[in-house]
């Protein structure tokens, strides 16, 4: 996705000024870049919460009154006979709860959870009136409300590894207004540390080769969509699989209680609990899968597209329709992969699929799709459009009554423009010519274009600049931002990666092929170049941009794509050149790690890269 065009500006100013050679972004004046850096502390995994079932009595914790830890009746524990109590007074009353805690430095996993019960004397079903706030330092983690009220406690998990190596206050605030009490118990809080920056070894992903079957209806305006969905799929682990996970990443959109993606009727397993947001289902299998068997599930499929320019919703008469489909999580050595939706960038992770999508519409929409599509008449004013695609990690699809040009680039790829309204014709043309001209020319560097034909979809309302999709883009009227979406079917389409931990091998990537699109060298990237701190990495993964949202762009943008930059000064042009493209051609709809990409520069070059990853702050 491109940021913002405000932060999009940013990134490229802040990457277009004055050095020729390989500079050594943070190194101070006068220091020598071959200094080697300090080791990273090595991690101790540590529960770091002090008496955070309350069994204790109260110290470390800081209370706004003595009633706050209590063992009173009228609430119970989750553990013990000790818990937290805030508020439940019925008038206006403000409780708060913190703890200092040391996040030691050198772990790649810190996760803060603790069990929450709310109950309510509330009868509203729409307004958040009394509201619990969970913070780490400054950081907002979630917010509650007599909304959630539910008889029992359930967990909450955050990761919190952003914090590795700070002193922070884990701290929960809860406010009552003048009437109608909420209660806020919690019980047993921890924040848990492991593991080192490295991830685990990685060669089973799986479900693997999934293939999706999707026939879906749409009512009169193209913002409802109904119908049924199948995945087959087959179990590459060694472990058969009893379970899989379906991430339904737009209910992010909504809420739990009010869901834009609804599955229902499941067969070939049993649905079990929503979970991170209500954006994953667990499917129990109705028998365990070998290693090796294949199996399908199915299920009747619900969509209501949300108001809004956005990558999911419509504006006016037009409807965006991405990440829509739920998709396989992934499990892997990691185990399954249930990162909560961000704004912010991506989260998706998912293997190469099939997806044979059939969408009946109004005639009077069109409808374009990733795939090759082909429209057939359905019933009286409607039309059945068949999109077809084949080793492609999503699916998305638009409607609407869109202004609609074709033309084929010089190599032969059809490449389709549609426009809202208000979108000029010579500025629709642009982008064909853009279009045509970018596909061209990352195909000539990393492969050829394998997804039959091209739409983009232009909306000059849309916040976020552009957002990629397999053979489906949506974007403004911009050269630069086109060109960079186009890049996408690259880096995250055909090479695919895992783009809530990991987002530079995409954004990073793609910001750099763009560049060289452009014909801009990357000269003078680093100018100006500041870290926000010793935390602050390339690598870092959407957990930490979250945490740090005003950093992403010109970081994982910016100072991503100048980084590699500085490895083609390295290793030379025609090195890396021929790197990126043998890369391509060997994760080609596959799955792309940093270690991976680190070990393939270093096998191009004689030269030792070790201290080039450390200045340039490319862990992994």
């Amino acid at each position: 996705m491109r940021p913002t065009p405000l932060k999009a500006l940013a990134a490229r100013v802040l990457a277009a000024a004055a050095l020729a050679a390989v500079s050594l972004p943070g190194t101070p004046a006068g220091a020598s870049p071959s200094t080697a850096p300090a080791a990273a502390a090595a991690c101790t995994p540590a529960q770091v919460v002090t008496n955070g079932g309350f069994e204790s009595g109260t110290s470390p914790w800081t209370q706004s009154s003595t009633t706050v830890i209590t063992s009173r009746t009228g609430q119970s524990a989750h553990g013990g006979t000790t818990f937290a109590w805030l508020d439940g007074v019925g008038s206006t009353h403000t409780d708060t709860l913190s703890q200092s805690v040391t996040i030691p430095s050198g772990c790649g996993s810190a996760s803060l959870t603790f069990w929450l019960h709310i109950d309510t004397a509330e009868t509203t079903s729409s307004t958040a009136y009394d509201k619990l706030t969970a913070k780490i330092g400054s950081t907002t983690l979630a917010t509650y409300s007599n909304l959630n009220k539910a008889s029992g406690y359930a967990q909450k998990t955050f990761d919190v590894s952003a914090f590795a190596g700070q002193t922070v206050t884990v701290a929960f605030t809860g406010t009552e207004d003048s009437s109608l009490q909420t209660s806020f118990v919690l019980d047993d809080i921890a924040l848990n540390t492991s593991g080192d920056t490295t991830p685990p070894a990685d060669s089973t992903r799986t479900p693997a080769a999934p293939g999706y079957t999707v026939s879906l209806t749409s009512n009169t305006s193209g913002t409802g969509w109904t119908g049924h969905e199948s995945v087959t799929f087959t179990n590459a682990s060694s472990t058969a699989l009893s379970e899989v996970y379906l991430r339904l990443w737009d209910n992010y959109h909504g809420t739990c209680s009010a869901m834009p993606i609804v599955v229902s009727n499941v067969s070939g397993g049993t649905a079990g609990a929503l979970s991170v947001g209500c954006t994953a289902l667990r499917i129990s299998l109705a028998s365990p899968v070998a290693q090796g068997q294949s199996a399908t599930i199915g299920f009747d499929l619900a969509i209501t597209v949300p108001s809004g320019a956005d990558r999911f919703g419509y504006d006016g008469a037009f409807s965006f329709i991405g990440n829509a489909l739920p998709v396989l999580a992934v499990k892997d050595g990691a185990g399954w992969h249930l990162d909560p939706y961000t704004n912010n960038g991506e989260s998706f992770y998912s293997l190469a699929s099939d997806f044979k999508v059939a969408l009946d519409h109004p005639t009077t929409l069109l409808v374009p799709a990733t795939g090759t599509s082909v429209d057939t008449p359905g019933s009286s004013g409607r039309t059945v459009t068949t999109a077809t695609a084949s080793k492609v990690r999503d699916f998305a699809w638009a409607a609407g009554p869109f202004s609609k040009i074709t033309g084929t680039s010089t190599a032969g790829t059809p490449i389709n423009v549609y426009s809202v309204s208000g979108i000029s014709s010579a500025n629709a043309q642009s982008m064909l010519t853009t279009a045509k001209s970018a596909v061209d020319a990352h195909a000539a560097r990393f492969g050829a274009y394998p997804y039959g034909e091209l739409d983009a979809v232009i909306d000059n309302n849309f916040w976020f600049g552009g957002m990629e999709y397999p053979g489906f883009v949506l974007d403004l009227v911009s050269t630069t931002a086109l060109t960079h979406e186009i890049a996408h079917q690259w880096f995250y389409g055909i090479v695919g990666d895992d783009e809530y931990t990991s987002p530079w091998l995409d954004e990073s990537f793609t910001d750099y092929a763009t560049d060289l699109a452009q014909g801009k060298t990357g000269t003078s990237c680093w100018s100006s170049v500041s870290w926000a701190s010793t935390a602050e990495k390339i690598t870092n993964s959407m957990a930490y941009w979250d945490a740090h949202s005003s950093r992403y762009s010109t970081v994982v943008y910016g100072y991503g794509k100048c980084a590699l930059h500085d490895l083609r000064r390295v290793l030379g042009d025609t090195a890396m050149a021929n790197l990126l493209k043998s890369y391509a051609t060997s994760h080609w709809y596959g799955v792309s790690t940093t270690a991976e990409f680190k070990a393939a520069a270093q096998a191009a070059t004689t030269t030792d890269l070790t201290s080039f990853w450390t200045t340039h702050r490319i862990d992994g």
